[in-house]
């Protein structure tokens, strides 16, 4: 306590304890004006002298002092002529060790973390929430001249009039930012982190923690430029589901391997952004129409998008420097071939659930080889494309190269 302790100089007492020896003249009405030591310290209290002859306390450390009462003891032992005083001075050494206490930098087991939230309350918070500056959107694909007459007579349905509101909603929040001050934004992240991790703790908002799983930076929000709050959504929906959870901790799981790791976090944001472009196509309207719903439908499109890239990244043993590749033949596979990537996404998790393992580690039975390497691909396309290769680098959703003519982009 500030102003109550002074270090001074002293000499060697009993048990080594710390004593200032004072004459014998400057003891007066029966009291002692010296100041008793511990651990060289002097206690500014007036406190009688209790040896008698005894062994004076044993030189604890502070935090013992606190926990057996001696220091309370002290502090109320000897006379007491001025109450008031005492009771300010106890009142001020209760308000210091309630701020010693306070300094507690890390989480312990007791602590109250934030509790996890499911994939459909967070769902909920956006259909209460008023997002129509964020509706001012191009939910399709705009075409003319022919390609518009094409898509009319051969290109999938229109989705069913009731589900446009729901579609719109879907395009809304891939447009809706991570705020801060949203309670359930941010137990959309503590819960993707714990899930990944398996911690039951709480992670800060801003921090190298968040490279852990798969984002490039301190701060999670600076990945989801191109697909908006959706991205986590996603993420949230696949570490969420019992079904679902197991294929998403065997992907994290590669992502981190020695050779073929790849930032999981900022993958499943590009499977969304994928996802985003066949729901804008209409390639998707015929599923949704089947099953009246097209968030559900959206979500099991996300998963069967991230298993396909597992399923090629782990078989043909890709590394990050093959990242715009695959993610390329993954998106074409995926727009060319909406139905059967759903089927394989329910094959998978039927064979998941009878305790069996899903058939072949190749998503294609025709592709058994390797594809080409980065460095192949650039020797076969000649100088000018193996230059623009050497140079590609794994980056955000929004720093990707543009994709082929007529796609759709959120800004």
């Amino acid at each position: 306590m500030e102003g109550d302790i002074g270090v001074t100089p002293h000499n060697e007492g009993l048990n080594g304890l710390s004593r200032e020896c004072k004459p014998l003249e400057e003891i007066t009405n029966g009291h002692s004006n010296h100041k008793p030591f511990m651990n060289g310290l002097i206690i500014d209290h007036n406190v009688k002298d209790h040896t008698n002859g005894s062994a004076p306390h044993r030189s604890l450390p502070i935090s013992a002092l606190k926990q057996n009462g001696l220091l309370q003891n002290l502090a109320a032992g000897g006379d007491q002529p001025n109450p008031a005083e005492e009771s300010l001075e106890l009142e001020k050494a209760r308000q210091e060790w309630e701020a010693l206490e306070s300094v507690t930098p890390a989480l312990t087991e007791d602590s109250n973390p934030t509790p996890l939230i499911s994939f459909n309350e967070a769902l909920q918070y956006f259909q209460t929430t008023d997002l129509g500056d964020l509706l001012n959107i191009q939910p399709t694909i705009r075409r003319t001249g022919l390609a518009a007459i094409t898509h009319f007579l051969f290109g999938p349905p229109r989705l069913h009039r009731e589900l446009l509101e729901e579609r719109d909603l879907v395009f809304a929040i891939a447009q809706c930012p991570v705020d801060n001050s949203q309670t359930v934004h941010m137990r959309v992240l503590q819960t993707i982190y714990k899930r990944l991790i398996g911690s039951r703790l709480d992670c800060p908002r801003y921090g190298t923690h968040w490279e852990n799983i798969g984002f490039q930076g301190t701060d999670p929000a600076t990945d989801l430029r191109g697909t908006g709050f959706l991205g986590l959504m996603h993420t949230l929906y696949f570490v969420m589901d019992p079904e679902t959870l197991p294929l998403a901790r065997d992907i994290y799981k590669l992502s981190q391997h020695p050779t073929q790791n790849f930032p999981f976090s900022v993958m499943s944001i590009n499977m969304t952004r994928i996802s985003l472009q066949v729901l804008r196509e209409e390639a998707l309207s015929k599923e949704c129409n089947r099953r009246q719903q097209v968030v559900g439908v959206l979500n099991e499109f996300f998963v069967a998008t991230y298993l396909h890239l597992y399923q090629l990244w782990k078989s043909q043993q890709k590394t990050i420097a093959d990242s715009g590749f695959v993610l390329k033949e993954v998106e074409l596979f995926a727009k060319k071939n909406p139905k059967q990537m759903l089927r394989r996404l329910e094959v998978f998790l039927k064979e998941k659930r009878s305790g069996g393992i899903p058939r072949g580690t190749s998503p294609d039975p025709q592709v058994q080889q390797p594809s080409p390497s980065l460095g192949e691909r650039g020797a076969r396309g000649g100088t000018a494309q193996g230059s623009k290769g050497k140079e590609m680098h794994f980056t955000g959703v929004c720093d990707l190269p543009p994709d082929m003519e007529g796609e759709a982009r959120l800004i």
